[in-house]
């Protein structure tokens, strides 16, 4: 999986590649494909990424002083496999989910792999979770019409990173968001399809213009 679907298309951070290589993706999905180059299907609606978004992600959300002891604020737990990566990477981990099965799902994946210091909580990701802040990542797994300002907010004023997907049914791209100091600055990377980001700063439920 590390070498076909991720590092031949471009991934080269050797954590990234070490971790992806580390986490039993099969904790995460309950799929006979737990290990294609294809997102899969989570309850209530909701999606695992395919490994080489959740790489390519985790390369561009990298903070400036590396992942050891990085705190990294996950918006969309889904199965928790992202959280994993991050986890295995040594950040602390904080990860957001809007539905509370989906929450209690991930949080047992996550015991079960060894990663139980990920601190799941259930809430409108759009927030983002300001007991936790200032962040040197903010990871966003699902697409929003526009970058939540309380997001931006939350963000290391010392370089911190956000990587999130922006659009619609239509097309999205992944976008990176570095503060510094009161400078926010967007760059898009590559186009992408997400599940929609749905909160008080995001799509209303069920709808994605």
């Amino acid at each position: 999986m590390v070498r076909e679907q991720i590092e031949n298309r471009g991934v080269r951070d050797p954590e990234v590649l070490a971790a992806m290589r580390r986490v039993p993706r099969h904790l995460f999905v309950d799929s006979a494909y737990a290990y294609d180059d294809r997102a899969l299907p989570l309850a209530h609606g909701q999606t695992i990424s395919q490994p080489f978004v959740v790489a390519l992600m985790t390369q561009f959300a990298r903070p400036v002083r590396g992942w050891h002891g990085a705190r990294v604020l996950e918006i969309g737990t889904g199965s928790g496999y992202q959280a994993a990566v991050l986890a295995e990477m040594g950040a602390a981990v904080v990860s957001v989910e809007r539905d509370p099965d989906l929450s209690a799902q991930a949080a047992r994946n996550l015991a079960a792999g060894g990663y139980g210091g990920v601190l799941t909580e259930v809430g409108d990701g759009t927030q983002g979770w300001v007991a936790g802040a200032p962040y040197d990542a903010i990871v966003v797994t699902a697409a929003g019409p526009s970058i939540p300002a309380p997001l931006r907010e939350q963000l290391n004023p010392d370089g911190g990173r956000l990587i999130i997907p922006v659009g619609n049914r239509e097309g999205q791209w992944l976008t990176l968001v570095e503060r510094h100091g009161d400078e926010w600055r967007e760059r898009s990377l590559e186009p992408v399809m997400f599940v929609p980001l749905i909160g008080a700063h995001g799509y209303s439920e069920g709808r994605i213009d």
